[in-house]
């Protein structure tokens, strides 16, 4: 092979490292893998956390882990794992851990929960009146699965409740069925760029009748490293109950998160929807919910019909008077479920009603429990798959099934049965992990909420592997009982698309050089 072959295989190991760097900080998709790839752990990946419900009473904690990898490699002098608030860099990058001892950079502020290591998560307690969006990177052996969550407990006044949320990745566009803009909530769309550059940003919103006009929610500035909050009732003049927003970014990037706070039903982070030309799975209904809200919305230039089905601890099971669903092109539908799960945990199924049917949809839930003046509300959108792996952070170890701060696991397996993982991870105080192996049977949702790690402290996570059979879907319940509100937050588990397909095209190129 001569000198040009070689030069080409190196373009080719430069591209597939980037593809590697990259694969966290994209919102969605899959590189695609061809029969000559391998998977590798990708080397970089970035999150954004949005600014926290502003309450004098309120506090938040954030708790960071990045999961065990089959082999651990040697950690860099440049690896770390770190947050920073929006508007704060540290020398090289802006990103913890330069130094690669204590994640403190040579200049700046200290990175927020800066992880020393897989495998064991650190938390960290911030005021909330007065706490920034957080932007940040993980490298090297931290970056595979880096995940962090943020948790607010308010415990008065408007939103009051437990609020949770999963850092995510900066993207381009997101989809919100859910959201409002009626005169009893209080909704926030947050707009934070972990980049320099400054991103220029669309707000569409939808209605049951179409789009609805907005006022100011076209070429809005966020400058690089800042985050913008907008109120979503000052985009329109009628209030809508039920609305879809629609955020793209024109030029640049940006994290995403709506935050919605209610005068009398608490409040909730409501995150991005998944999107789908086949079935979206909305897993983590909690049992005892007392009403349940549907919102979807079709992007797309076809009409939509869906199949309803509730997946119960035995089986997939059609809620009455509610077995399908027809979106037409363009609109938002709201559909009351009611006590769908009827004291049982559940996850929603939406599937095409034809075969081949399959069109652009987007949903989300509204869960509410308790009653009267003593409910609270947390959101459940449509969400991705496990392929691999995937985790959630901030259980507490303390926390006894059914006591203050439980924790519930839902695994959904919707058409095939399958065999998953789940690991307590070792508490931030100290603590094993615990694994244990389920087998999970087609069209159930199965409720784990005693795994968590052998004398655990502080904060846990849980990651979930899948081994074997069908796709699995997953999603954590926080919950924590407040003079007898149930408050309580629902966070899904995409993959943490910890691995990257990178081809194997060294050998190839040679026949294409002389």
């Amino acid at each position: 092979m001569n000198r040009t072959a070689h030069s080409l295989i190196g373009v080719v190991a430069a591209l597939a490292a980037v593809t590697g760097l990259a694969a966290l900080t994209a919102p969605s998709g899959e590189p695609a893998a061809g029969p000559a790839a391998a998977r590798l752990p990708v080397e970089r990946s970035t999150l954004v956390c949005p600014q926290p419900a502003s309450s004098e009473v309120g506090e938040t904690t954030y708790t960071a882990y990045t999961p065990k990898g089959d082999t651990e490699r040697k950690r860099s002098a440049g690896s770390g794992a770190g947050l920073l608030p929006a508007g704060s860099t540290l020398e090289g990058g802006g990103r913890g851990g330069e130094d690669g001892k204590d994640g403190k950079g040579a200049d700046g502020p200290d990175p927020v929960v800066p992880l020393e290591k897989p495998g064991v998560p650190v938390t960290a307690e911030a005021d909330s009146s007065g706490s920034p969006a957080l932007t940040g990177s993980a490298d090297g052996s931290l970056a595979p699965g880096w995940t962090v969550q943020q948790t607010t407990l308010v415990t008065a006044g408007t939103g009051r409740g437990l609020l949770g949320v999963s850092c995510t990745a900066p993207g381009t566009e997101f989809w919100f069925p859910g959201a409002s803009t009626a005169k009893s909530r209080h909704d926030y769309i947050h707009l934070t760029n972990p980049d320099d550059a400054p991103a220029v940003v669309d707000l569409e919103l939808y209605g049951k009748d179409g789009s609805v006009k907005t006022e100011s929610g076209e070429g809005l500035n966020v400058p690089g490293r800042s985050t913008v909050p907008v109120l979503l009732s000052t985009l329109s003049r009628e209030p809508v109950t039920n609305v879809v927003l629609h955020v793209v970014a024109r030029s640049g990037r940006i994290g995403a998160q709506v935050q919605s706070l209610d005068e009398k039903l608490g409040g909730d982070w409501l995150p991005a929807s998944a999107e789908s030309r086949g079935s979206l799975i909305l897993p983590g209904i909690p049992a005892d919910a007392t009403a349940v809200r549907l919102v979807a919305f079709a992007p797309g230039e076809k009409d939509v019909d869906l199949k309803v089905r509730l997946a119960t601890p035995t089986g997939a099971i059609t809620p009455a008077g509610q077995e399908t669903l027809h979106v037409r092109s363009g609109t938002t539908v709201a559909v009351d479920l009611g006590d769908v799960t009827r004291g049982e945990p559940g996850s929603l199924i939406l599937s095409p009603a034809e075969e081949g049917g399959g069109a652009r949809v987007v949903a989300a839930l509204r869960v509410l429990r308790g009653e009267g003046a003593r409910q609270e509300t947390a959101f459940v959108p449509a969400t991705e798959p496990v392929r691999e792996r995937a985790s959630a952070a901030g259980g507490d170890a303390g926390a006894k099934s059914g006591e203050d701060g439980g924790t519930v696991l839902s695994l959904v397996a919707p058409e095939k049965a399958a065999k998953v993982r789940v690991t307590a991870s070792a508490g931030s105080g100290g603590g094993e992990p615990v694994s244990r192996t389920f087998d999970l049977k087609a069209g159930t949702t199965t409720a784990v909420d005693d795994l968590r790690p052998e004398g655990g402290k502080g904060r846990y996570a849980l990651t979930v592997e899948r081994l074997s059979g069908g796709t699995v879907y997953a999603a954590r319940t926080l919950s924590l009982e407040d003079d007898g509100i149930p408050m309580f937050t629902v966070q899904t588990l995409p993959d943490d698309r910890g691995t990257v397909a990178v081809p194997r095209a060294g050998q190839d190129l040679s026949v294409l050089v002389d």
